[in-house]
C-alpha cells in the first residue's frame, strides 16, 4: 500500500473513512483465517501423537494477533498520513466498520480488533465511544445461527449405547483402544452421578458442542445431559497412547469443567465459527464464570479483555465499592488493590524495588509475558495487562491513594478528579495462602497445604521455578486450589543450577551470616528450601510428608533430565480420582 501526504489530503474525509475501514476489515479477515487455520492443525497434532508440535501451535496462535496489528498499524499509518490522529476520520471509519461486520458470525471480535487498531494510533486514556466499541453496537447478534455449536442425541435408553454413539460420531484418523470398555466405564460414572443427584434413572436428552476442544495432550468431547429437572455437564477427556484413543475421565459437575476452563490454563484450541453461542452454551453448566473468562479459555483473550472491562464498568456503575489496598503482605515489587464486592484484583509495579529485589521494571513484564506464552499447568495466574485505564478519584481510599502517589507516580497520574493507571495487571482474587491456612479449618487447611506442594512440582513438571516460595506469593480459589502469581522471581527450571551446598572446611563457617562459598546467579540449594516454609505445627509436618522430595537436589534434577531429553510432561486437568482407569499417559 502505497499513499502520500499530497494524495492523501486530496482524498475527502468520507473517502478516508471508507479505505481505512475496509482496510481494518481485511486484517480482520486475516487474523482470522490464520487463527482458523493454526486451529485446525489440532485434530491432526492429536491423531498423530505430535505433542511438540502441538507447544509450536499454541505459542504460533499466541503471536499472531500482535502480528497482524503490527502490519495493520503500518497499513493506517501509511494510508492516513498527517491525517491518521483525526478523530471525525475516525468516527466515520467505525460507523463504516461498524457496517461491514453486521454479516460477520464473529462480529464482537471484530469490534474488539477494531479497538486494538485505534488503541494504537491514539494510546486512547480511559475510553472515547466515538472512535472505540466501548458497549457493543448490537444489542442483539446481527446475525442468526445457520446450525446450533450443539449435536442432539434422544431416545436412547441404555447408557453404554449413548456414550458409544457419542463417541463413535467424533471422527478421528485414529482407532479408538477400547470403545466398548469405555462406554460401559462411563455409563457406570453417569449412573452413579444421577443417584447422587436424585435425577431420574435414565438421561432424556444429551447435546453435545460439535467441536472437539484440544489442549496439550488431551482432547476433550464437552456437553451436557438432562434427566428430569436436572441438567448437568458432560465431558469426556479422551487421550492417544500408543495403542488408540481412550477416555480418561468423564466430568459431571460445575466444579470439575470450571477447573477444566480456569484462568491458570492455557487456551482451548477448537474450531468456532460463532463464538457468541457457544460461550453462551458453556454459561448454561458454568454460571459462576464470567463471560470473559470463557472467551479467554477460547483462545480470544483480546475480546475477553473487551468483556472483562465491560464487566468493570458496570459493576462500577451499579455499586459505590471504592478501591482499597487487598489484603495480605504487602508486596515489593507490586501494589496490589481491589474493590471488596469484586473478585479482581489490580496490580501495578512499584516505582522502586526495595532490598534485596534486584529486578528491573522490564524484568518483571518479561516474566508476566513468559506466563502468558507458556503452559500455565492450572497453577499459573493469566493475568489481563492493561493501559491507560481511567477512574474517578473518589472510588479511591485514601490510603491506597497516598500509596500509589508515593510508590507508582511513574504509572499512576492524578488528573483533578480522576486517577490514571497507565499500565496494570488485572486478575482474578484469591485468598492468599498464609492467610487462608490460618483461618480455615484445620481439614481444608492441610488439603491446601498439600496442594501447595502439588502446585510446585505441576510447575516444575512445565519448566517453571517459582524463585520465591514464600506461602504470600501463593493463593487459594474457590475451588481450593493453590496457584502461584508472584512472577518476579519466577524462571524456567532448566535455567536453574540445584546444587548441594559443600562441606565448610570449618565448621564454624556454617554459623556465618553470609556464604562462605561462591553463589552464582542460578545456583539453587533445595536443601535450604525448609527455611522459607512458613508453616508450624501439623501444617509443616503434612507438608515434609507429602512433599520431603523438594527438598532434594535429585528431585530436581531429574525433572530437568526428562525437560531436556524433550519429554512433555502431562498435567492432569481434573483429580485423579475422575479418571476411568490408573493408566500412564505418554
Amino acid at each position: 500500500m502505497t499513499h502520500n501526504a499530497t494524495s492523501t489530503t486530496r482524498l475527502t474525509g468520507s473517502r478516508l473513512a471508507n479505505l481505512g475501514a475496509r482496510v481494518i476489515f481485511s486484517a480482520f479477515n486475516t487474523y482470522r483465517k490464520e487463527f482458523k487455520a493454526i486451529t485446525r492443525r489440532s485434530q491432526e497434532r492429536f491423531e498423530r501423537r505430535d505433542w511438540r508440535g502441538v507447544q509450536t501451535d499454541a505459542a504460533e496462535r499466541l503471536d499472531l494477533y500482535k502480528a497482524v496489528v503490527d502490519r495493520l498499524e503500518t497499513d493506517l499509518r501509511e494510508l492516513l498520513d498527517d491525517r491518521v490522529q483525526e478523530k471525525l476520520i475516525w468516527a466515520g471509519i467505525k460507523a463504516v466498520y461498524s457496517s461491514l461486520i453486521t454479516e460477520l458470525e464473529d462480529w464482537e471480535l471484530a469490534e474488539t480488533f477494531f479497538n486494538s487498531a485505534t488503541r494504537r494510533i491514539f494510546a486512547t486514556v480511559g475510553v472515547d465511544p466515538r472512535i472505540e466499541f466501548v458497549d457493543t453496537d448490537f444489542e442483539t447478534p446481527p446475525t442468526s445461527a445457520r446450525h446450533p455449536v450443539y449435536h442432539t442425541y434422544q431416545h436412547i435408553s441404555a447408557l453404554p449405547e449413548l456414550v458409544k454413539t457419542i463417541l463413535k460420531d467424533y471422527s478421528f484418523r485414529a482407532p479408538y483402544e477400547d470403545l466398548d470398555r469405555d462406554a460401559r466405564l462411563v455409563a457406570e460414572k453417569v449412573e452413579a452421578h444421577l443417584r447422587r443427584i436424585g435425577a431420574l434413572r435414565v438421561v432424556e436428552r444429551t447435546e453435545m458442542i460439535r467441536s472437539v476442544f484440544y489442549r496439550g495432550k488431551g482432547a476433550y468431547l464437552i456437553g451436557r445431559m438432562f434427566s428430569g429437572s436436572h441438567m448437568f455437564p458432560f465431558v469426556l477427556a479422551l487421550h492417544h497412547s500408543p495403542t488408540g484413543i481412550f477416555v480418561d475421565a468423564v466430568l459431571l459437575t460445575e466444579s470439575e469443567v470450571s477447573i477444566l476452563f480456569s484462568f491458570t490454563r492455557s487456551y482451548f484450541h477448537v474450531q468456532v465459527d460463532r463464538p457468541y453461542d457457544l460461550v453462551r452454551f458453556l454459561k448454561t453448566f458454568m454460571p459462576r464464570k464470567r463471560i470473559a473468562e470463557l472467551y479467554i479459555s477460547l483462545g480470544f483473550n483480546k475480546h475477553g479483555k473487551t468483556e472483562l472491562y465491560r464487566d468493570l464498568l458496570n459493576y462500577l456503575s451499579l455499586s459505590d465499592d471504592k478501591f482499597e489496598v487487598a489484603r495480605g503482605k504487602k508486596g515489593m515489587v507490586m501494589i496490589v488493590f481491589t474493590m471488596p464486592g469484586y473478585d479482581l484484583v489490580f496490580k501495578v509495579i512499584r516505582d522502586r524495588f526495595a532490598y534485596p529485589k534486584r529486578v528491573t521494571r522490564q524484568e518483571v513484564m518479561s516474566k508476566y509475558h513468559l506466563v502468558f506464552k507458556h503452559d500455565r499447568a492450572g497453577r499459573l495466574v493469566d493475568a489481563q495487562e492493561f493501559e491507560h485505564l481511567k477512574f474517578d478519584r473518589r472510588r479511591f481510599s485514601e490510603e491506597l491513594l497516598e500509596e500509589l502517589q508515593r510508590e507508582a507516580s511513574r504509572t499512576v497520574a492524578i488528573d483533578g478528579e480522576h486517577v490514571i493507571i497507565h499500565h496494570a495487571y488485572v486478575e482474578r482474587r484469591m485468598i492468599p495462602l498464609d492467610i487462608y491456612v490460618e483461618e480455615a479449618d484445620m481439614e481444608a487447611a492441610v488439603e491446601a497445604v498439600i496442594d501447595y506442594g502439588n502446585a510446585i512440582k505441576d510447575m516444575a513438571c512445565t519448566n517453571i521455578f517459582p524463585g520465591d516460595m514464600m506461602l504470600k506469593n501463593f493463593g487459594v480459589t474457590r475451588h481450593g486450589r493453590v496457584i502461584f502469581y508472584d512472577y518476579d522471581e519466577l524462571c524456567l527450571l532448566t535455567e536453574c543450577n540445584f546444587r548441594h551446598p559443600p562441606r565448610p572446611p570449618d565448621p564454624d563457617l556454617e554459623l556465618a551470616d553470609e556464604p562462605w562459598f561462591v553463589v552464582e546467579e542460578h545456583d539453587i540449594f533445595p536443601g535450604e528450601f525448609s527455611h522459607f516454609i512458613e508453616l508450624r505445627g501439623e501444617l509443616r509436618e503434612v507438608f515434609f510428608r507429602y512433599h520431603g522430595d523438594l527438598f532434594e537436589v535429585e528431585f530436581w534434577r531429574r525433572i530437568q533430565e526428562q525437560i531436556r531429553e524433550g519429554n512433555i510432561i502431562h498435567i492432569f486437568p481434573y483429580d485423579q480420582s475422575k479418571r476411568l482407569r490408573d493408566v500412564p499417559v505418554d
